[in-house]
């Protein structure tokens, strides 16, 4: 696809597509897209940030290497941050931003401003929603980290406001621009794997040092969470404590929906998840901590392995793994298995059939050179240094180019509810004895005639 036809289907499928602006969205969105090929773009995004803790300094770090760039203004209630943000932009050289704080609706006094066209929200997950929607109501560009939403209400919370107010929101899901599996995305598209049958993924990644921390010791150790505790341990363990589910669905079926194209053509149709006992968190503060210390009488709700199992509507199955509370390598299990051929990350093998050998693994490492995604060979120069091996470049680069161009987001608001909405269906089929439960069509049927946009033009 030419960048011409990018850039009208995006402006078709996304806000275009939206029921309560109309035909009037969709023409404004159309002429800005005309006005955008017809000449260089040269325009700035002015982004302001809530949350400027360890992911928000990330997101900054690479907004303040950016020439095309003005950072207005930033938001935290915690003091460090704020410090270390402060000298950050200082350092770039950059005016001093406006700063909020002082209370955890201060970001709704920033938002008022009329100088920021995007907010990049890096907060604890229960106030995602929040800030998204508050962003899109006062007309600002929404990228939310993930996972985006918490509840099935937080999920239509997210749909409802896009279609009412036309503004975007993008969830910030960086594992969709790792190189490998953009490869690979390249390699589905061109057919190479036939057509999809059976995709797996999921977030394995042993996470208890991070989610007890003392604040004492280097980051990642201790057995402290809640008020006592550092960084994510003060509110992410809390989620393990009363929650029994996927808590974190995104980093694995943010590619997997991509190969599928869900919600463009296809779309999830329902799920069944089933929790292993729980005995990770306990040891670990044992372990650590004592048998005497407080935390070793804490009942942790959450399973040590979630196993999800997704239906789409196309007919694929999709197993989803959540697996952070044991001893184990870091994995998102990625499995590509198709009518011709089948790739798996944890080997970084794959066999195609009539064009590797026969039941038997190949390394992935040449099919990943030859498939290589256009997007990073144009700017790995650029994506150098960045976060998570340079993909956190990418999809700050994709939501600052949407931005200038008042154009949607490659991954959107229904991206955003349907990819999150796996957390609590699978919380409501583990109650329920791992009871099918089934997904909103949160497009309302506009995924039967919206087409797949993600990476398909020459500049995001």
């Amino acid at each position: 696809m030419d960048r011409r036809n990018f850039l009208r289907a995006g402006a078709i499928a996304g806000v275009g597509a939206t029921v309560s602006k109309g035909e009037a969205l969709a023409a404004e969105v159309r002429s800005k897209a005309a006005a955008i090929v017809s000449g260089k773009d040269d325009r700035t995004a002015r982004i302001a940030f809530i949350g400027v803790g360890l992911r928000g300094q990330e997101h900054l770090r690479i907004m303040l290497r950016r020439e095309d760039t003005i950072i207005p203004a930033i938001c935290d209630i915690d003091a460090n941050n704020l410090a270390i943000a402060r000298k950050m932009i200082a350092d770039s050289g950059r005016p001093a931003a406006a700063e909020f704080t002082g209370s955890e609706r201060a970001f709704e006094d920033m938002l008022e401003r009329d100088d920021i066209d995007g907010v990049i929200i890096a907060t604890p997950w229960l106030w995602h929603t929040k800030m998204a929607v508050a962003a899109m109501k006062a007309g600002k560009y929404a990228g939310v980290e993930v996972s985006a939403a918490n509840t099935m209400e937080e999920c239509w919370d997210l749909v409802n406001t896009y279609e009412e107010t036309g503004k975007p929101c993008m969830i910030m899901e960086n594992v969709c621009y790792r190189r490998d599996v953009m490869a690979i995305m390249n390699m589905v598209r061109e057919n190479l794997f036939g057509e999809m049958v059976h995709l797996e993924c999921g977030y394995q990644h042993d996470l208890r040092a991070v989610k007890f921390n003392n604040g004492t010791q280097a980051y990642g150790g201790g057995v402290e969470f809640g008020d006592n505790a550092f960084s994510e341990a003060k509110w992410r363990t809390l989620h393990s404590v009363h929650r029994n589910g996927d808590l974190y669905p995104t980093h694995g079926i943010g590619p997997v929906a991509v190969y599928t194209n869900i919600n463009r053509g296809n779309r999830f149709v329902s799920l069944t998840s089933t929790a292993s006992k729980g005995r990770g968190l306990h040891d670990y503060v044992v372990a650590n901590g004592g048998r005497d210390h407080p935390n070793a009488s804490v009942d942790f709700k959450l399973g040590d392995v979630i196993t999800t199992v997704i239906q789409t509507q196309n007919g694929e199955s999709i197993i989803v793994s959540h697996d952070t509370n044991l001893p184990r390598p870091y994995s998102l299990g990625f499995r590509v298995q198709g009518t011709k051929g089948i790739w798996m990350d944890v080997n970084r093998s794959l066999m195609i059939e009539g064009l590797t050998p026969q039941h038997a693994w190949t390394p992935a490492e040449e099919w990943l050179e030859k498939y290589d995604h256009p997007l990073w060979k144009k700017y790995e120069a650029d994506a150098t240094g960045a976060g998570h091996g340079g993909m956190d470049y990418f999809v700050d680069h994709a939501f600052v180019e949407s931005v200038k161009r008042g154009l949607d987001t490659p991954l959107d608001a229904y991206d955003a509810a349907a990819w999150s909405a796996i957390s609590p269906l699978s919380e409501a089929s583990i109650a329920a004895g791992s009871a099918p439960q089934a997904f909103p069509d949160f497009t309302r049927g506009l995924w039967m005639k919206r087409k797949p946009v993600f990476a398909l033009g020459d500049d995001y």
